[in-house]
């Protein structure tokens, strides 16, 4: 390939690479599988993406705080939001991080979450909390914080 097309293509990579982090934060995983899908050279990728980390176009921490904070204003819980962000290629130790860093009260959330699916009405019957249950375990909250918010008394 000529230094020219080498160059177009560089150029061409980098475009879509910002106009992906303009519609909206990526971590550099998703945003790797995307370009390689579109473009297949991967150094040259991988040098685009290094450059747009050392200019602080891609970073993985403005990434974590807007998905956890968009994901936990939808309802969903700690370990959902830690599996989601595992699989776009985010460290677990990072992960950990960010979610600590966040400093949301997930009993509060999953309370918000249940009132929402629910209404304020307390289950009625066994098989009620079953399916609430399930229902807060799908979205992603603890088994602890479940039990927590099933069996408290509904005068309190």
């Amino acid at each position: 390939m000529s230094t020219k097309a080498a160059t177009d293509q560089r150029a061409a990579i980098e475009t879509t690479a910002v106009e992906l982090l303009t519609a909206r934060e990526h971590s550099r995983q998703e945003l790797q599988r995307k370009l390689k899908t579109r473009f297949g050279r991967e150094a040259v990728v991988d040098q685009v993406l290094d450059g747009l980390e050392s200019s602080e176009l891609l970073s993985e921490r403005r990434f974590l705080e807007g998905y956890i904070d968009q994901r936990s204003r939808k309802g969903f819980g700690p370990l959902r939001i830690r599996a989601e962000l595992a699989e776009r290629g985010i460290d677990s130790h990072r992960i950990d991080e960010a979610l600590d860093a966040a400093g949301l009260d997930w009993a509060d959330l999953l309370e918000h979450a249940a009132v929402r699916k629910f209404g304020g009405v307390p289950a009625s019957d066994r098989r009620e909390q079953a399916r609430r249950g399930r229902f807060l375990e799908q979205r992603g909250f603890p088994i602890s914080l479940i039990r927590r918010y099933l069996d408290a008394d509904p005068s309190d």
